[in-house]
């Protein structure tokens, strides 16, 4: 199976995604915080042949132009949304990771007609930790369970990104309120996280699936924060297994 590469205009900037072919409805992954598509580039081949999936760059990260524009998580989610439009997908489940996970849920509780479901992975940010150097210490405390490749991808995204806008994204992350929109959310929903993430602790995955009206929480035995890259094919079977029961 190949995986193909498009590029679509929305709200005045041009984004990237790349996609493998499979079932519908689509899995739309959307990565976190300074990064870019590369983070979950290795859930579409865990996806290829059976659920159709797509990995998006937001704009200003990775092959997305930023449209001149300084982007918030609400612009981000309506984006998004815009962006499944152009690609013509029904009832796409939204699958965010880190600051992906406030994208989709706000995208959720903004578009409830357009989205079919969500999987917040990982999901940030606590109220516990809306400082940036309390975030940037669970981060490199993180680190330490990711493996190498994480952190040198990181890098070169953080790099070609840029500092000015990285900060701006993290910024986007600390203030937006995810604990207001997650109430809104009328779809199916589903929490993962990893039993060693140090970015998104315990308790506060706990509390994201009960604010869900329709929440439930996943835990991954030995797992860190970058669940895409470290557990990819459970990360997919787990997706599917709830894709499969809310069609049931």
């Amino acid at each position: 199976m190949g995986t193909e590469r498009t590029t679509d205009t929305v709200a005045g900037a041009a984004m990237a995604a790349w996609g493998v072919p499979g079932r519908t409805p689509a899995v739309v992954c959307v990565h976190g915080a300074g990064v870019s598509s590369r983070q979950m580039a290795p859930l579409l081949p865990a996806f290829d042949g059976r659920t159709e999936a797509w990995a998006v760059d937001l704009p200003g990260f990775g092959a997305s132009d930023a449209g001149g524009r300084r982007w918030t998580v609400p612009d981000l989610a309506d984006a998004l949304v815009e962006w499944t439009h152009a690609r013509g997908l029904t009832d796409p489940c939204l699958l965010g990771l880190s600051l992906g996970a406030q994208v989709v849920a706000e995208a959720a509780a903004r578009h409830p007609h357009d989205v079919g479901s969500v999987v917040l992975a990982g999901p940030t940010t606590d109220p516990e930790a809306r400082s940036l150097p309390r975030l940037a210490v669970r981060l490199l405390w993180n680190n330490l369970y990711e493996r190498p490749s994480v952190v040198t991808h990181s890098l070169r995204d953080y790099r070609e990104a840029g500092p000015s806008r990285v900060v701006r994204s993290w910024t986007a992350s600390r203030d937006h309120r995810i604990e207001l929109v997650l109430p809104r959310v009328p779809q199916p929903a589903l929490v993962v996280r990893g039993s060693r993430d140090k970015v998104c602790p315990g308790p506060w995955a706990e509390d994201v699936a009960r604010l869900l009206p329709r929440g439930r929480l996943v835990t991954v035995p030995g797992l860190p924060h970058a669940l895409s890259w470290a557990g990819p094919g459970r990360l997919a079977r787990i997706v599917e297994r709830f894709l499969a029961e809310e069609a049931r």
